[in-house]
């Protein structure tokens, strides 16, 4: 069983194995919550993980909810003001499910 903690760590490293630098893990605020802030290239990159150890229920895509992306939006628009970057950025999920990683580039 892979806790929330593991998969942000597989995540991390499979984006590292494509080119992408991390930055900063579990920032939260009171109004949402980033996972992993990564670097590629010019952008920043904001990253939700989903974990599911099996998709019965609906696989680790369809767990991100259009209220979870408002959260992480605001979240990303606030990390970019305190952090005074003004920088091209995406949003992407990497869904875990079993063994297997998917990485959606530009999500949201």
């Amino acid at each position: 069983m892979i806790l929330g903690q593991e998969a942000e760590t597989l995540a991390q490293s499979h984006l590292e194995q494509q080119g992408l630098t991390f930055v900063e893990r579990n920032v939260r605020y009171p109004f949402g919550e980033i996972d992993l802030v990564m670097r590629h290239k010019n952008h920043w990159v904001f990253v939700e993980v989903k974990y599911r150890s099996a998709t019965q229920y609906g696989g680790a895509l369809q767990a991100v909810s259009k209220a979870q992306i408002s959260r992480i939006r605001k979240a990303a628009s606030h990390y970019l003001q305190i952090h005074r970057l003004d920088v091209p950025c995406r949003f992407d999920v990497v869904a875990i499910e079993g063994n297997q990683i998917h990485w959606l580039v530009d999500a949201f």
